[in-house]
C-alpha cells in the first residue's frame, strides 16, 4: 500500500514499524460544540484507512484523544480556551460541557459507520503526564519558565517548520490577523506548554504544578496521550490539513525533544470541506452538522458516501445540489442490488472473485482512492459474475466503505414485497410535490405537504434509499 506522507511530500510505501502491527493515532475532537460535517469528513477518512488496514490483515491500535482542556481559540497561544468558552455560552461547567458533546460526537460517529477507537482518553485525566514531560523537556534545555508560563524553546531545533518552509515574515507576531505578540516568549515560534495562573484566571479547570497552579497548553496532550499508550514510536498520525501547523508541527517538536529520536513515520491529512463560500467552520454561520442533515432528510451514511466520492487529499465542495447528487447515485447503486439479495443462490465463483476484488485493492492501495473503490463497486454490478459472488465482493467492501449497500438493499426489496405499493393516488401525488419542494430546498413546503400526507393516513420519511411511505 502506499499513502501519502504529508512529511516527505509524497506517496510512499506503507510499512510498519514492527512487522504486521500498525499503532496509528488520531487528533480528537475539542468538545465544546457539535462536530460540523466537515470535522466529521476527516474521521470518515480515517476511520477507511484504519479499516482498510485492518482489511489487509494487519493488527491496528488507534488511539485518540478527547480536547477537554487547553485548546485556546488563536494559533498564537492568546485569547479564549474554547472549552471556556463553550461553557460560557450555555451557563454550564467545562466538565458538563466536556460530557454532553463528547457523547454528541460519538453519536455522530455512530451515525456515520465511524468505529470508535481502540483507546480514546481525554486531556483532563493525563494531567501527570503532561508535567512528567514537561520536566523532561526543562531538564533537557527544550522548555523555559517566563511569566509564569512554560514555554518551549523551538530556536533549540535544527527544523521546526518540519511540513513546510514558512517564510519568516508570514509568521511575524502580531502581523497576522488573529495573532497577537506574547511578551514572555524568546522567539515568535515558541509555544506554551503550561499555562499558570498569571494568564486567563478565569479558567475553570486548574491543577498544581510544580510552576504553579495552572493548566496545559493544547499541543502536549496529544503527544502525551500518544506516548502513553502507543510507546516512543508511532507509526501513523491522522489529522485535518488544518493541524498540520502549528498543532502537529508542534507535536514533532516537543516529542522528539523529549524521546531524542524520531517519534512518527507517517502523517496523514484531509483536506477541508468546503462549501461555495469557503472553508467550513463553526464561526463562518456555515454550521452544518449530522443532525441537521437528519432534520432535512438526508442520511448520514449518504453524507459518508458522498465523502467518499472525493479522495482525501482534494477540497470538497459541499453544496445541497452535490448532496442530493450523491443521494441518487446512493439510491441507484442499491436499487441495483435489490434483484442481488432476492437472488442468493449459486457458489461463489473464485476467479471472478478475486479479479473483482483486485480492483478493488489496487484502488485503496494507492493512496486510499476511495472514488476508484466506488468505481470497482460498479465494475462488480456490471460484470458477468453471479448473485452470490457479487454480494460476496460487495460485503467484503463494505467492512471498509462502510456504506450499507446490502442491508439497504434488503430494507428497500422488503417494503416492495409488504404491500406498502397500494398507496392512494392523493398520497403519491403530495409525495411527488413534496420530493419537487425539497429539491428546490423549499422545506418549509416540503413539512406542510408532510403535515397533509399524514392528515390521510401515511408517514413520509427519507431514508438511505429513498423516499419510504408507510400507513399510519
Amino acid at each position: 500500500m502506499q499513502l501519502y506522507n504529508s512529511l516527505s511530500h509524497k506517496k510512499e510505501d506503507f510499512i510498519p514499524r514492527e512487522s504486521g502491527k500498525v499503532s496509528m493515532y488520531t487528533c480528537g475532537p475539542t468538545v465544546y460544540h457539535y462536530a460540523h460535517i466537515g470535522n466529521l469528513r476527516s474521521y470518515i477518512m480515517e476511520d477507511i484507512l484504519e479499516k482498510y488496514l485492518r482489511f489487509t490483515g494487519l493488527d491496528v491500535t488507534r488511539v485518540m484523544n478527547i480536547t477537554d482542556v487547553g485548546h485556546l481559540t488563536s494559533d498564537g497561544d492568546t485569547g479564549d480556551d474554547k472549552m471556556l468558552k463553550g461553557a460560557k455560552r450555555e451557563k454550564k461547567t467545562v466538565m458538563e460541557i466536556a460530557k454532553f458533546y463528547t457523547d454528541a460526537f460519538f453519536a455522530d460517529c455512530k451515525k456515520l459507520n465511524i468505529k470508535t477507537p481502540d483507546v480514546v482518553e481525554p486531556a483532563t485525566s493525563c494531567i501527570d503526564d503532561f508535567i512528567r514531560v514537561i520536566e523532561g523537556l526543562i531538564e533537557k534545555g527544550f522548555a523555559y519558565e517566563a511569566g509564569g508560563n512554560i514555554y518551549f524553546d523551538t530556536s533549540r531545533l535544527e527544523k521546526y517548520y518540519v511540513f513546510n518552509d514558512f517564510k519568516e515574515e508570514d509568521l511575524a507576531v502580531g502581523v497576522r490577523e488573529g495573532v497577537e505578540e506574547d511578551s514572555n516568549k524568546r522567539n515568535k515560534a515558541d509555544f506554551v506548554l503550561w499555562f499558570t495562573k498569571s494568564k486567563f484566571d478565569d479558567q475553570e479547570l486548574k491543577w498544581d504544578s510544580p510552576w504553579g497552579i495552572g493548566y496545559p497548553g493544547w499541543h502536549i496532550e496529544c503527544s502525551c496521550i500518544s506516548m502513553k499508550h502507543l510507546g516512543e514510536y508511532l507509526d501513523i498520525h491522522c489529522g485535518g490539513i488544518d493541524n498540520a501547523f502549528p498543532h502537529h508541527t508542534n507535536e514533532i517538536a516537543q516529542s522528539e525533544a523529549y524521546i531524542g529520536h524520531k517519534w512518527c513515520n507517517y502523517w496523514f491529512h484531509v483536506l477541508h470541506l468546503n462549501t461555495n463560500s469557503g472553508k467550513m467552520s463553526k464561526s463562518t454561520g456555515e454550521f452544518l452538522t449530522v443532525s441537521l442533515l437528519e432534520e432535512k432528510g438526508y442520511n448520514p451514511l449518504v453524507y459518508r458516501y458522498f465523502c467518499l466520492l472525493s479522495h482525501y487529499r482534494k477540497s470538497l465542495v459541499f453544496t445541497w445540489e452535490n448532496l442530493d447528487n450523491a443521494v441518487t447515485s446512493y439510491n441507484k447503486l442499491v436499487e441495483k442490488l435489490v434483484p442481488l439479495v432476492k437472488d442468493k443462490s449459486g457458489e461463489t465463483d473464485s476467479a471472478e472473485y478475486d479479479r473483482l476484488m483486485k480492483g478493488f485493492t489496487d484502488a485503496l492501495d494507492n493512496d486510499l482512492n476511495t472514488s476508484l473503490a466506488i468505481t470497482a463497486v460498479y465494475d462488480v454490478l456490471k460484470s458477468k459474475a453471479n448473485a452470490a459472488t457479487k454480494l460476496a465482493l460487495l460485503a467484503e467492501f463494505d467492512k471498509v466503505l462502510g456504506i450499507g449497500l446490502i442491508s439497504a438493499a434488503e430494507k428497500l426489496a422488503e417494503s416492495a414485497e409488504s404491500g406498502a405499493a397500494d398507496i392512494p393516488q392523493e398520497v403519491l401525488d403530495l409525495i411527488e410535490q413534496r420530493k419537487a419542494a425539497r429539491k428546490e430546498k423549499n422545506f418549509a413546503l416540503a413539512d406542510e405537504l408532510r403535515d397533509k400526507i399524514a392528515a390521510l393516513g401515511y408517514e413520509v420519511k427519507e431514508t438511505r434509499q429513498g423516499t419510504e411511505i408507510n400507513k399510519i
